[in-house]
């Protein structure tokens, strides 16, 4: 089995010779033999048939994933130290290249203790996206508590074919429509200004914190008061917070991802897949804050409601010819955004199990080489949000991401105290 990379996946890819990793770190309350997470994993790779795919070049050049029964998910085991050897280790793991010739592009870290392990699984992030992941979790687990556990078969998207509804995709007016668009964007990327070289990341960072169970249940009752979005909350909060430590510096923007999921159904959650949608919310700081959450609400409304998968698969893979133009101008074009927001939302994995309980889901962490790589990604375990916020010193120094995160965690409190308050 083997499918052509597609475009997004091609870009996030890159020539190979830079990592791309997302790390998804969770903590397991228990004891574990090694045979027992092997097992787990082999189960993993035998319903999905691109976690044991490697790469292959065809004669033009051309990545194709190509399902490899050789290739087996790496396992690292290291003796924990202290509490949070999961950050630095997810850190380590960011600048880990896959040999992606002869390994899967995943690999699977035990950092083991005597009653509690904090595990990892280590993606390259062109083969899934944070919602895949969190499936391929799920499935772990059951299959960690009860080696016969029925998972299930994935059957594999195999090209823009399994996506784009066949009336769409050989439509004469779609087709046009996706082709004109591809070639005016291909031929508009090659005349914008771009730097020669890429910007110095310097040195990454990760920061990490939770809301406990009452602030998380009062941010959703607050969300709910007001008729947003907990998602438009916390852009609102983030972009005032970068307002406030970077002045004129800030961009007053946050792109945030949408699940391809919600508009194709086409791909359900179990599908290894990572292409993504996009929106970009502003704010108007002459607003006060809770006018202007209703403004970015309505603003995030109508963007996502023009957001349409079909066309824009459509179009990226017509415009397979521009990716390196497109590529350069994501390294070295001048940066103009604040941040990217990811929201997971609430994870619905089971927290108990027969021998173990799964304590926490650590928000994943992602970093790579395209262009700013200020990123804020938050998800909701057993009731508590959690956040992981990275980014690096040639974007965003360390010492402002803090300021930022503090002055965040500081306006999401404020606004709490008010609608108690009221």
């Amino acid at each position: 089995m083997k499918r052509k990379l597609l475009f997004g996946e091609r870009m996030l890819l890159g020539d190979g010779t830079e990592p791309f990793n997302t790390v998804i770190p969770f903590r397991l309350r228990g004891t574990f033999v090694l045979k027992e997470i092997q097992h787990a994993l082999d189960r993993l790779q035998e319903k999905h048939p691109w976690l044991k795919a490697v790469i292959q070049h065809d004669e033009k050049n051309i990545p194709w994933f190509e399902v490899s029964e050789k290739a087996k998910i790496p396992i690292r085991i290291l003796a924990q130290k202290e509490e949070n050897d999961w950050l630095e280790e997810s850190k380590k793991e960011w600048y880990k290249m896959f040999n992606y010739r002869e390994q899967p592009f995943m690999r699977f870290v035990w950092i083991k203790g005597e009653e509690i392990s904090d595990m990892m699984f280590v993606f390259h992030h062109c083969l899934c996206d944070g919602g895949s992941a969190m499936s391929v979790l799920d499935e772990f687990l059951k299959v960690l508590n009860d080696p016969l556990a029925d998972i299930g078969v994935e059957n594999p998207i195999l090209g823009i074919q399994d996506v784009v509804p066949s009336h769409i995709l050989s439509s004469f007016g779609q087709k046009f429509k996706a082709k004109t668009i591809g070639r005016l964007a291909a031929t508009a990327i090659k005349f914008i200004p771009v730097g020669k070289k890429s910007i110095d990341r310097q040195s990454d960072y990760l920061i990490h914190w939770k809301f406990n169970s009452k602030t998380s249940q009062e941010l959703v009752s607050y969300c709910k008061a007001n008729e947003v979005t907990v998602n438009t909350f916390l852009s609102a909060a983030l972009l005032q917070a970068f307002k406030k430590v970077r002045g004129e510096g800030a961009f007053n923007k946050v792109s945030c991802p949408v699940d391809i999921r919600r508009f194709a159904t086409q791909i359900k959650n179990d599908h290894i897949f990572a292409f993504g949608l996009m929106i970009v919310l502003s704010s108007d700081h002459k607003l006060s804050f809770t006018e202007n959450l209703k403004l970015m609400q309505k603003s995030a409304d109508k963007k996502t409601s023009k957001l349409n998968p079909y066309i824009t698969m459509m179009v990226m893979e017509s415009a397979h010819d521009a990716l390196s133009n497109f590529t350069k101008l994501l390294k070295n074009g001048k940066s103009s955004n604040d941040c990217m927001f990811s929201n997971l939302g609430r994870i619905q994995i089971e927290h108990q199990y027969k021998e173990f309980s799964l304590e926490t889901i650590f928000s994943p962490s992602v970093i790579g080489p395209l262009g700013n790589t200020t990123t804020m990604v938050t998800s909701t375990f057993r009731g508590e949000m959690d956040f992981s916020f990275m980014g690096s010193e040639g974007y965003l120094p360390y010492v402002e991401a803090l300021s930022i995160r503090d002055e965040m965690v500081k306006i999401v409190k404020q606004q709490l105290e008010y609608l108690a308050v009221s």
